[in-house]
């Protein structure tokens, strides 16, 4: 059995080791149009502000190490242009040499991912104005910095890549504003609790324009709606959208925002073709409907279930919850499930409860109280979704709450759990 892949991140990847260990005679050749595969997209921003040093560490795998280890067929620069269902063959550009070609495949797997959206507005073609989706990406903006020196920055949107954005270019040495269209950063916070964020990001010297929408880049000016602030580059961080061209192409359904629609195993509507990863439609996990949350765990485990079931083994992919957590300079801001907007908008009768609490026991040294928001449904009194912004042990509060979840926990199960305790880790009644 020969199975191609294309995309060569994250849910890529995964579906290329898992097919491995599953079958050790298939012929398995992954496709990457760009010149790196397996690499940590989720640790770019860090390179920038200096924390990680060697970029080598972010690249995971090559296609020398995919080939030692797996036997696999990894080709960089290389590029899908066109699937052919009905000969089951995908044309592919060589975009060192400009060769092209057909590989024919018995399985395909679909894991372009997204790619960042770029509004429609004056100036964006700037030569100050970047984003940030791969390594060449993060040399490019890392290079600018180191040669052009610039003094100030403006990133444009304030979700999880904004934020560690702003952190880290604020780390590097500038001056740093977020604008932000909603009235409140990280969507999937509720207001009440992103006003702890605003209140520490301002705190750290980064200006903050919320409500604000930009107009223009103007040379060195970011033109809001509301004012202007001076910039010597800018970070475009508005979202992405699934890069699904290809597949719409060759008749793939996909839906409204342009996702490929998949069944619980990954498959397409187009027999022996399957997406994973950003690209593919997700269910969301409470609410059953259907959702775009572009995250690397759901990607990766959206790989692995694709992968058993081109192997023969049947598996299902049970839904997105959207557990994330941010650094925030010392403060961690954690989410998982549905927040109050996603919670009215399905029509859910919830209700809320908030926790202010240490993170460990009072009495021993260091202990930062910590913002807990947790919603369940009145009827059922099960877990819809939770908020924590603090410093130390949010992560570890929520994994706790996601697995919780996860499992159908109600909100009165939690008095129930027996944690780990000790004064230097938490309290004898765990927040």
């Amino acid at each position: 059995m020969k199975t191609l892949i294309i995309g060569g991140v994250a849910g890529g990847a995964s579906a290329a080791a898992r097919l491995r260990r599953l079958d050790e005679a298939a012929d398995i050749i992954v496709l990457e149009r760009g010149e790196y595969v397996s690499f940590a997209n989720c640790g770019l921003p860090y390179y920038i502000g200096g924390v990680i040093t060697n970029p080598n560490n972010l690249t995971l795998q090559t296609p020398e190490s995919f080939r030692a280890r797996f036997n696999i067929d990894v080709r960089v620069n290389s590029e899908a242009v066109k699937i052919d269902p009905e000969s089951k063959t995908v044309t592919v550009k060589n975009l060192s040499s400009g060769e092209i070609y057909a590989e024919n495949y018995d399985n395909l797997i679909l894991s372009p991912g997204a790619e960042p959206i770029r509004p429609d507005i004056d100036g964006i073609d700037s030569e100050i104005v970047f984003t940030l989706r791969n390594i060449p990406d993060m040399l490019k903006i890392k290079e600018y910095i180191q040669k052009q020196k610039p003094r100030s920055a403006v990133v444009i949107g304030g979700g999880y890549i904004g934020v560690e954005m702003a952190e880290n270019l604020k780390e590097a040495g500038l001056e740093v504003s977020v604008a932000e269209l909603a009235d409140h950063l990280i969507a999937p916070l509720d207001f009440d609790m992103a006003a702890d964020v605003h209140r520490y990001i301002k705190l750290k010297g980064i200006g903050l324009y919320l409500n604000n929408s930009v107009k223009a880049i103007d040379g060195h000016t970011v033109v809001l709606q509301n004012g202007k602030v001076n910039a010597d580059m800018v970070i475009l961080s508005v979202g992405v959208l699934p890069e699904t061209a290809l597949a719409q192409e060759c008749g793939i359904k996909t839906n409204r925002r342009g996702s490929i629609i998949v069944n619980r195993q990954m498959k397409t509507n187009v027999p022996n073709i399957y997406a994973v990863g950003d690209a593919a439609e997700s269910e969301d996990f409470i609410t059953k409907t259907p959702a775009f949350i572009p995250l690397a765990g759901p990607a990766n485990k959206q790989g692995r279930i694709a992968a058993d079931n081109i192997a023969g083994i049947a598996s299902e992919y049970k839904g997105t919850q959207g557990s994330a957590v941010l650094k925030l300079f010392d403060m961690t801001v954690a989410t998982t499930g549905l927040n109050e907007k996603s919670a009215k908008s399905a029509g859910i009768n919830y209700d809320k409860t908030y926790i202010y609490s240490g993170s460990h026991a009072a009495y021993y040294p260091g202990a930062n109280n910590m913002s807990i928001k947790a919603l369940w449904d009145k009827k059922t009194l099960k877990i819809l979704g939770a908020q924590i912004v603090g410093f130390d042990g949010v992560d570890k509060r929520m994994d706790v709450l996601a697995a919780a979840m996860r499992f159908g926990a109600k909100i009165t199960d939690l008095t129930e759990l027996e944690l780990c305790y000790a004064p230097p880790f938490g309290s004898a009644k765990d927040p």
